[in-house]
Order: structure tokens, then sequence, then C-alpha cells
């Protein structure tokens, strides 16, 4: 479900760019409202995906981008052997506790945009996978814009799931987030 961000009051790029992210966010934050952990991890079509492991999954997604970009370790970055636990809560986490964590994620990703990104045309290598630009760079610029298509793609996913799991749409649950639930 396409939400509008506004077209004013974002200052300039960057500050777009993070409201066009943020938006991509509430999508997959608003897919998990007011679900059960069993709910939420459950798979209702024949996919592996739940909501619970996209949730997951795009906050882990983002931190390793923030940690690339800032040329620091990622103390979440998966391996062959733990990638499967980047799309199911495992042990003792929950949909709030991993909620809590992509809020942190994303006011640190917002942080280091703003504070400490020099000019959106600042590149940071990137190890070398098919799925990477060829030249093993991208920049800032880069970064948020893949953020909206990589979170958006799973918002969509979202969408998807939400609706089979309990019929509810993107849509109506837009309007309930906004206070427009039972209004006609």
């Amino acid at each position: 479900m396409v939400t509008h961000v506004p077209s004013e009051g974002h200052g300039d790029e960057r500050g777009a760019l993070l409201a066009f992210v943020e938006a991509q966010r509430g999508a997959i934050r608003r897919s998990v409202a007011g679900l059960t952990e069993e709910q939420a991890a459950s798979r209702p079509l024949v996919s592996e995906l739940s909501l619970s492991g996209l949730l997951k999954h795009v906050a882990e997604g983002e931190l390793n981008w923030l940690r690339m970009a800032q040329r620091r370790p990622n103390d979440k970055e998966r391996n062959a052997e733990t990638w499967s636990d980047g799309f199911r809560l495992v042990g003792d986490e929950t949909i709030p506790r991993m909620l809590d964590f992509w809020a942190r994620v994303a006011a640190e990703t917002e942080a280091f945009i703003l504070d400490d990104v020099d000019d959106m045309g600042d590149t940071f290598p990137l190890p070398p996978a098919p799925w990477f630009p060829e030249n093993g760079q991208c920049s800032m610029r880069w970064l948020l814009l893949h953020l909206v298509e990589e979170t958006g793609r799973h918002a969509g996913h979202a969408d998807i799931l939400r609706e089979a799991l309990d019929g509810r749409t993107a849509l109506e649950l837009v309007a309930e987030e906004a206070g427009y639930a039972g209004r006609s």
C-alpha cells in the first residue's frame, strides 16, 4: 500500500530520502499491528516468509547496510549457518523487541546520514557479491535509495501475507493507524 510522503517539510535530499525510507518502514510495522506472536510467525502461503520474519530481516538488513557505510563490524551479520535465522524470531526475540531494535537502527541510520555524512556522493566499499554493484562501491545516496527499494519490496510481501492471514488489507491498516477505522 502506497502512502504519500509529503513533498515539503523534509529540507534537502537527505531529509526527503530518509522520509521515503521511513514510509516503507511504516508499512512493515503496520503489517504486524494487532497480531499475536503466533499469527505473525505463521506462514499462510506456500512461501517460507512470515510477517515476524520479514520484520527481523528488514531490521537486520538495514543494520548491515548501515555498518557497511560506517565501515564498522556488524554483530548481527549472517553467514551460511545462520542465514535462515534472519527470517524468523528465535530465542527470546519477540515482535515488540524486534520493533524496538529496528527503531534504534532507524535512529542510528538517520543520525549517521544527517550528522556524519559530508556528501551524499561519498562512497563506501562493498564485499564482492553478484547482487552488489559491479564497481564494488556505492554512495550514501544509493544506500538510501536501496533501503527504499528493499524495504518497499518486503512491505509488498507483508501486505500479501497480512491479507492472507486475516483478510486485513494495507489500506485498512493505514486507515486504522490514522484513526479512520470504522468511519463511513
